[in-house]
């Protein structure tokens, strides 16, 4: 297959997982949940503190995600297990990458559009007082950068297993244990704090929140995400020469 060919399979796997996303209430659902809690830890500090700035969001949005990213992800893979349409991917003249690749793009879609949704909380926050706005532009960076890491472990996780509501399991240890893993460094004994510190996403996210945009956290988020797309690849490689 050469690659106009490769590219043309691809997209058309990506048509069709972003048309069952968006055919479906799931989506909408899972979006309208979302998009409800980031709006109230948006609007609280305008009501209870009179502050007009979007800092518990921002800091927020990174666990809300470790649940949201995972609900997104846990049906790619394990659905077709469960439909039987795994079987017919397999037969398709496609590799597992074009499979992870379009997978992956059409998770990532829905997980940016509803980032992209909460463009509205710096707008208003700018109107109302003089925020920095390359603050808030490297912030949301390190949001987008956050979803393309947990949608890769989510579509790892989904990959594990047959069961929808397992790989939702799977998925969320693998987003919380990242969210989790800097913030207990400073009771882990010295060599595995550093570990546990440069694993985690807080340390990376942090200078993003700052407005520091620093390529080695870049390569950080981007890195570990094709190193689950690569564990993911073993997986379906594995199941298809079973």
């Amino acid at each position: 297959m050469n690659i106009r060919a490769a590219i043309r399979a691809t997209y058309l796997l990506y048509e069709r997982e972003t048309g069952y996303y968006f055919s479906t209430p799931t989506a909408y659902i899972v979006m309208a949940v979302f998009l409800l809690i980031c709006g109230y830890l948006f609007a609280a500090p305008f009501f209870i503190r009179g502050q007009s700035d979007i800092e518990t969001f921002l800091r927020s949005a990174p666990l809300i995600l470790t649940f949201f990213v995972p609900a997104v992800t846990m049906r790619l893979i394990a659905e077709e297990h469960k439909t039987g349409t795994a079987e017919l991917l397999a037969a398709l003249p496609v590799c597992e990458w074009q499979i992870i690749a379009a997978k992956y793009l059409a998770a990532l879609t829905l997980s940016f559009a509803a980032i992209l949704l909460t463009a509205l909380y710096p707008v208003t926050v700018t109107v109302i007082g003089n925020p920095d706005t390359g603050t808030f532009l490297t912030a949301y960076a390190g949001l987008l950068l956050t979803e393309t890491l947990f949608c890769a472990a989510g579509l790892f996780a989904s990959a594990l297993t047959k069961n929808q509501i397992t790989a939702f399991i799977i998925g969320f240890l693998f987003c919380f244990a990242l969210f989790i893993s800097g913030k207990v460094a400073a009771v882990l004994p010295p060599g595995i704090a550093e570990l546990a510190d440069f694993a985690g996403i807080d340390s990376h996210a942090e200078a993003l929140n700052r407005g520091v945009l620093d390529s080695r956290d870049m390569i950080y988020f981007l890195s570990t995400a094709l190193l689950f797309l690569f564990f993911t690849n073993l997986k379906l490689v594995a199941a298809r020469h079973k």
